[in-house]
């Protein structure tokens, strides 16, 4: 087992409710949950984001901590948080890093894996009368 690791998942919700279409303008949810896998804690400090639409424009986010959290992971711990983004287009996608320090004061990044963003139901390829919800590892 790596002494410094945190797998990442993330769950993807359309808000049509919150969206206006008709005006280029798609909002998204996303779930993130963030879990330990290493032998020592370590705390996330910032974060980087890469947020692309389909039309190949990228919005770049940097900062500090999750939604106002910067939290401290002890092996085996997991800490869970609520974003979002918005996008011109029906679909895009995402991906990025958090930066890392352990208890011992190491650095590492963890890699956030490219997910999608996207409107119609990941089940029938339909657009989605309620939002649709996607999980990936």
């Amino acid at each position: 087992m790596p002494t410094y690791e945190f797998q990442v998942e993330v769950e993807t919700q359309y808000l049509p409710a919150q969206s206006a279409p008709q005006e280029g303008m798609f909002r998204f949810a996303y779930t993130i949950t963030i879990t330990n896998t290493g032998t020592v804690a370590a705390q996330l400090v910032a974060r980087e984001w890469h947020i692309h639409d389909a039309h190949g424009r990228e919005q770049l986010v940097r900062g500090l901590g999750v939604v106002g959290r910067q939290p401290l992971l002890q092996p085996g711990e997991a800490h869970r948080y609520t974003s979002g983004c918005e996008l011109t287009t029906s679909t895009g996608t995402m991906h990025g890093s958090y930066l890392c320090v352990a208890e011992n004061a190491e650095v590492f990044h963890t890699p956030i894996p490219l997910f999608v963003l996207d409107v119609e139901d990941p089940d029938d390829g339909m657009p989605a009368a309620m939002p649709a919800t996607r999980i990936l590892h």
